[in-house]
């Protein structure tokens, strides 16, 4: 396992697709994905998101609702496109190539100013959005809702309503770590994990001040504090002091009122981990450990291809040989 890397903050974050890693720098963003015949292919376009130029994604505690939103958005765009080469179309003799002319189609669009004209363009769209809302929906009755009922019937033999509330929030912890590691039994998802602790190597690599070499990012660590893994617990750890405060006496409108503050404590949550991923104070690393070692479980080591797909990626999208030379006074490497 790679050394702990404590750099300087780069922007730059990703995510793990199917058989790839999407990177995201600023507006800019590259999918680098595996395909079948063995080869690597990128695609880079931009993502302005909601409220695109909007002063309220720069306020505190409001950035990160909307910034959670559009990584949610994005994060199923990618996923979707890298699950296009391994779909299986006995109409097309290479998925690969067709997907390459469809991404030359997109682009020469795009130049044009045309693709939103485009009719599977917006049906895409459309089908982005609408898994997108299934899955916060289905992420809400399992981490929301669920652990209200469960803790609710535990509630008969716990009689003291604040420390229901710290239950409550236990509860949503174990049943989240049991999801986590009831689905790392499936072998796509462990590679998954293995292409997410790709990710973070290289991550790690850059702001630690190495050349993005794949050697470098093998040796790199797979945990980084900016995670999304780190974030979740956040959003965890924050409800149950939120909620250990806001209390009301109807059954229901307490279900409500949980549903209703998530993006409260997705905007708060937003705010501790963009601290902690600037910072190396001790404080900032004990509430962030939690987090870390949850990492181990939806991170896996990753082989040299994996590491060389996202590179890929980050290269598409950011500088890195300017970043060192910037941070770490170095010479542009070989």
């Amino acid at each position: 396992m790679g050394k702990k890397n404590c750099g300087r903050y780069s922007g730059i974050g990703g995510q793990a697709v199917m058989e790839g890693i999407m990177m995201k720098n600023k507006d800019n963003y590259a999918v680098a994905v595996r395909t079948p015949e063995g080869e690597v292919t990128v695609k880079s376009d931009s993502f302005s998101g909601m409220l695109a130029g909007s002063r309220l994604k720069e306020l505190p505690f409001i950035r990160g609702i909307f910034n959670f939103i559009d990584s949610m958005v994005l994060g199923m765009k990618c996923l979707n496109y890298s699950a296009s080469f391994y779909e299986e179309d006995e109409d097309t003799g290479s998925k690969a190539q067709a997907q390459k002319e469809q991404e030359a189609e997109t682009e020469a669009q795009n130049k044009k100013g045309q693709a939103n004209a485009d009719g599977g363009s917006s049906q895409d769209k459309f089908m982005t959005v609408a898994v997108t809302c299934v899955a916060v929906a289905m992420a809400v009755g399992i981490f929301v809702v669920l652990p209200y009922y469960l803790a609710s019937f535990l509630g008969r033999f716990v009689p003291n309503q604040s420390l229901l509330a710290v239950l409550e929030g236990v509860v949503r912890i174990l049943i989240f770590i049991l999801y986590v590691w009831g689905i790392s039994a499936m072998k796509d998802i462990r590679r998954l994990y293995a292409y997410h602790g790709a990710e973070h190597k290289c991550i790690n690599c850059i702001e630690s001040g190495k050349p993005l070499t794949v050697e470098n990012v093998m040796d790199s660590s797979r945990l980084h504090k900016r995670c999304g893994t780190s974030f979740i617990f956040f959003v965890f750890f924050v409800s149950i002091i939120l909620f250990f405060f806001i209390r009301v006496e109807n059954p229901l409108a307490r279900v409500g009122l949980r549903i209703l503050l998530m993006p409260v404590v997705a905007g708060i949550s937003y705010e501790i981990i963009r601290l902690a991923g600037r910072s190396d104070f001790f404080l900032v690393r004990l509430i962030s450990a939690p987090g870390m070692a949850i990492q181990r479980m939806t991170t896996r080591e990753p082989d040299e291809s994996m590491a060389e797909v996202a590179i890929a990626a980050v290269e598409a999208v950011f500088d890195w040989k300017a970043y060192l030379r910037e941070n770490f006074g170095e010479k542009e490497p070989l």
